[in-house]
């Protein structure tokens, strides 16, 4: 049965862990590609549903983190989705240049191969260039 559900919010489905966040994946929602897995805060929720542009919750420095904020590789919301689950978002996403601080256009750039581990997608913009660090 499909249907929206009058007053209810996305956010109102979403099971926040005991750090208070939750998994969010970003995939490019016009080929499907997995860009990337981040996590959210219900700030970051709230601001990615309010503006459009997806923020995340950044653990290692304790913040929110606009993607694209320093380097440009700005992330589009076209729609956001909760899982059966409520403990993991997807992020449907416009993604401007690359996703992955490496300089690749995913994070999932390493396959399990012949008994090795594969690079399957080559670095397409210096992370120097973007971030001012080596990725």
């Amino acid at each position: 049965m499909s249907g929206v559900t009058a007053g209810a919010s996305l956010l109102d489905l979403v099971n926040f862990d005991a750090n208070g966040l939750v998994a969010a994946v970003a995939q490019q929602h016009d080929t499907g590609d997995v860009l990337m897995l981040a996590w959210m805060n219900r700030a970051a929720l709230e601001e990615t549903l309010a503006t459009g542009r997806v923020c995340y919750y950044s653990r290692s420095r304790g913040k929110l983190w606009r993607k694209g904020e320093t380097s440009g590789q700005v992330q589009h919301l076209k729609e956001l989705r909760v899982d059966c689950d409520g403990d993991a978002v997807l992020a449907l996403v416009d993604q401007t240049g690359v996703a992955c601080h490496t300089g690749r256009r995913s994070c999932f750039y390493r396959a399990a191969r012949d008994g090795g581990v594969e690079t399957i997608l080559q670095v397409e913009a210096d992370p120097e260039s973007l971030y001012g660090s080596k990725g």
